[in-house]
């Protein structure tokens, strides 16, 4: 997606943050990659990745705690990943992402928000042609950092490319930043060599890239942008992502 989403996704996100609405999804993230691969974040990559995004933004080592707890608590519900396919106006798709302990609840609240914006939903594997999975990792830029000696040294370990960044933070200066896109397949090995270097990971996450991104007008991405804000208010929606450049 563009810089002018990235602005937008900020603003938001800084929003969500006073309303306390940030912690539940992040904390829903932490509890399934638990489930999946235990509570020891040094034997899990996708649970030490998860806390990693977490303390990005600021969550409390507290919650965190929590919900590594919560997944091995056998009174609760179970919780699931369960990805979503849509398709809006203007040619946009959607690739929704969710995080769920009542799949009956999510898709009819997703279907929902879908109809009254003029959107539909599609069958599942619909999309998968459209989109590429990436391994995305954003990292301060350090004043010394040689950008060219580190992406020798990462090659090796699914290395695609390394971009210099400035990432918009509200009421602030833009922050120097490097954006590093790598194979899906090498995720985990790709965050661990990072760390051992001691650079600062913000954010590491999985996404997905459209193969062919489309642009909008402001009046088109205006209409747009009410459906995706509907859509990650959700408190089962995780991420929303789409072909829109």
């Amino acid at each position: 997606m563009g810089r002018a989403f990235e602005y937008r996704k900020a603003a938001k996100m800084k929003r969500w943050g006073t309303m306390s609405r940030v912690f539940p999804k992040l904390g829903k993230t932490i509890t399934v990659a638990a489930k999946e691969g235990g509570s020891d974040p040094d034997m899990n990559p996708k649970l030490r990745i998860a806390i990693i995004n977490a303390k990005a933004q600021n969550m409390p080592k507290d919650n965190i705690e929590s919900a590594i707890r919560r997944a091995s608590d056998k009174s609760l519900a179970d919780m699931k990943e369960i990805n979503y396919e849509a398709k809006a106006k203007y040619g946009v798709l959607l690739f929704i992402e969710c995080a769920s302990d009542n799949g009956t609840r999510t898709v009819a609240n997703i279907k929902n928000i879908l109809k009254k914006n003029s959107a539909e939903a599609l069958t599942n594997n619909s999309l998968d042609f459209m989109f590429t999975r990436k391994s995305v990792i954003v990292c301060d830029k350090g004043e010394d950092m040689d950008i060219e000696e580190l992406e020798l040294e990462l090659i090796d370990y699914g290395l695609e490319s390394i971009e210099e960044d400035k990432e918009p933070v509200v009421n602030e200066d833009d922050k120097e930043i490097i954006r590093i896109y790598g194979d899906f397949a090498s995720f985990g090995e790709l965050n661990h060599i990072i760390e051992e270097k001691g650079i600062k990971i913000n954010k590491s996450e999985a996404q997905r890239i459209a193969n062919s991104p489309i642009e909008l007008n402001d009046e088109q991405m205006e209409e747009i942008d009410i459906l995706i804000d509907k859509l990650e208010e959700d408190e089962d929606v995780q991420n929303v992502y789409t072909n829109i450049n």
